[in-house]
């Protein structure tokens, strides 16, 4: 006998996603999208996609958990949910664009994340760099890219129906809180995934190169840190104070700071914040 409580389907106003309709919609011929897996729970979808990877898994698998218990983010920092309260998953990619220009992708899929949730949820999604979701300066979503051999697994963590008391930290939102258009994670997900899927191979035709493609105009567009003043905290406690002016050929943040143009890649960087 199964223990109503810990039924998947024992809260109702949060479903479980659908194996089957995910696959039906989204895998197709010619489609980069090859195979939709969800599980009830796991420890980290990236972990278990790179398992994957590593064993000759094809480019477009996608891994979705209704739960994870191991969620990182960068710096290894944690993120938590309630089971089925967001969208949590990882796609397999494997890029023929030269390595250099491959640090693109985890921002190339903040644009097609951001793009997908303002048109599905009527909420204005923008990017804090490098490809947090933001909604005013409340995390709404994270995105991981980790490199496991000639392939790349991108995870997301996008907060859906949490309530204030369930989330993680206190500068995070959900699209419930938001009072968003659309807090149906399958219509999210597919939302995303199609999104990811023409910003993907747009980059690829082009090479990789982000002008080419358009990709460095849709993210500066979408990214609230430039523009803006920021306060970066740097490894060795050293911090730097100036205003975001863009962003590279590489997808590197461009700050003016101490009378002169700085560059910096996410891994220099502890953390961007407003400027006080």
């Amino acid at each position: 006998m199964v223990d109503v409580a810990d039924s998947r389907y024992s809260d109702l106003e949060r479903p479980p996603l659908s194996q089957g309709a995910l696959n039906r919609a989204l895998v197709r011929p010619g489609s980069l999208w090859t195979g939709i897996t969800v599980v009830d729970g796991t420890g980290s979808t990236n972990a278990d996609l790179a398992q994957e990877a590593r064993g000759g898994a094809e480019q477009g698998a996608v891994l979705v958990a209704e739960a994870q218990h191991a969620g990182r983010g960068r710096l290894g920092r944690v993120w938590n949910a309630p089971p089925r309260s967001g969208l949590t998953f990882s796609v397999l990619l494997r890029p023929a664009a030269p390595l250099v220009r491959q640090g693109w992708l985890p921002l190339l899929f903040g644009v097609a994340a951001a793009a997908a949730v303002r048109r599905l949820a009527e909420v204005d999604v923008r990017l804090k760099w490098p490809n947090d979701l933001l909604v005013g300066e409340r995390k709404l979503a994270g995105i991981l890219a980790e490199r496991v051999d000639d392939a790349v697994v991108i995870g997301m963590g996008l907060n859906v129906s949490l309530q204030p008391g369930e989330l993680p930290v206190e500068t995070a939102t959900s699209l419930a809180i938001e009072k968003a258009a659309c807090t149906d994670r399958d219509p999210l997900l597919r939302a995303v995934l199609r999104e990811l899927e023409t910003h993907y191979r747009e980059w690829s035709e082009a090479g990789g190169d982000a002008d080419a493609a358009g990709l460095r105009a849709a993210y500066q567009a979408s990214c609230a840190t430039i523009g803006s003043a920021v306060r970066i905290e740097l490894p060795g406690e050293r911090v730097l104070e100036g205003r975001a002016v863009g962003v590279d050929q590489n997808g590197h943040l461009q700050v003016e700071a101490e009378g002169k143009p700085q560059t910096l890649s996410a891994g220099d960087v502890v953390h961007v914040r407003p400027a006080p």
